[in-house]
């Protein structure tokens, strides 16, 4: 599933197509993807402007001129394309066009109208309109917790989410009240950054262990971001390019191979952790 810099990353793709723009032509081609679309879709987005592209978590939010906020999820398989274009090259191949096209539009702006398509294979993604004055009480998002490259964000903030917790680190930190967005690629890189191993008890990680952790959070997610994303699998960037973060992955995906620390003896180590594959170096990662 895209985590947050690869989502980051299609909202800045996007941004210079859709803030501004007004939609028309809006045509939606089957009554759900993992939940229902709301009733009259397309007739409530055709004619609207897009305010601006936000982000919350995992979630990209456009505000609408008709004070309703148009919010997606991309799942596993959603991407949207610009003028029929597939936007970059995938590990493994996800139709674009035909049937997997459930949502399209043309947005204008400037005098140039862009063709924008949303395509889910798979169905996992999911769109809603929701009030936007009423954004941040909806259920998806209500109750998430601060975004990591956010002001709210720091030692300080870990230090109370995690006080007395016996969970191991790297799952509570994969809880979106704790942190918004965060996902399993990316708590494994900060995690190695930070020298503290994912099978130690959250409430035990001492304060100036969790303020080289929110350093490393910052620092991981801004890398990959500027790279563009991780590339896993079937995302891919809003402007048909890839991101190159993955060939700098220092634990993730490299079970058997050696710990990149100068010096340091280690192999790195797959375990599963809330069912999701956890990579760390056991050598240098101290409890």
């Amino acid at each position: 599933m895209p985590e947050l810099p690869e989502v980051e990353t299609v909202r800045r793709g996007l941004e210079p197509v859709l803030e501004g723009a007004r939609l028309s032509r809006v045509r939606q081609n089957r009554p759900d993807l993992r939940f229902p679309f709301p009733e009259r879709f397309a007739e409530r987005l055709e004619g609207a402007t897009v305010e601006r592209l936000d982000r919350r978590a995992k979630y990209l939010l456009f505000p609408l001129s008709t004070g309703e906020t148009w919010v997606t999820h991309l799942g596993m398989t959603g991407r949207f394309t610009l003028d029929g274009t597939q936007l970059g090259e995938f590990e493994e191949a996800a139709p674009i066009g035909g049937k997997h096209e459930h949502v399209s539009l043309c947005a204008t702006l400037g005098g140039r109208t862009t063709r924008v398509g949303f395509a889910d294979a798979r169905r996992f993604g999911f769109m809603g309109l929701i009030p936007s004055d009423e954004v941040e009480a909806h259920p998806w998002f209500a109750g998430i917790g601060p975004e990591p490259l956010g002001n709210g964000f720091s030692a300080a903030h870990l230090t109370a989410a995690f006080r007395g917790k016996v969970q191991n680190i790297k799952v509570s930190l994969l809880d979106q009240r704790i942190v918004a967005g965060l996902g399993n690629i990316y708590v494994c890189e900060a995690l190695y950054r930070a020298r503290i191993s994912p099978l130690t008890p959250a409430g035990k990680v001492s304060g100036p262990r969790l303020e080289r952790l929110a350093i490393a959070v910052r620092e991981v997610l801004g890398e990959a971001i500027t790279a563009g994303g991780s590339t896993l699998r079937d995302f891919a960037n809003a402007e048909g390019g890839q991101g190159y973060f993955q060939h700098r992955f220092d634990v993730y995906g490299r079970e058997g191979e050696p710990c990149r620390s100068e010096g340091c003896p280690g192999v790195v180590k797959r375990v599963v952790q809330a069912g999701r594959s956890t990579f760390y170096c056991p050598s240098c990662q101290k409890r």
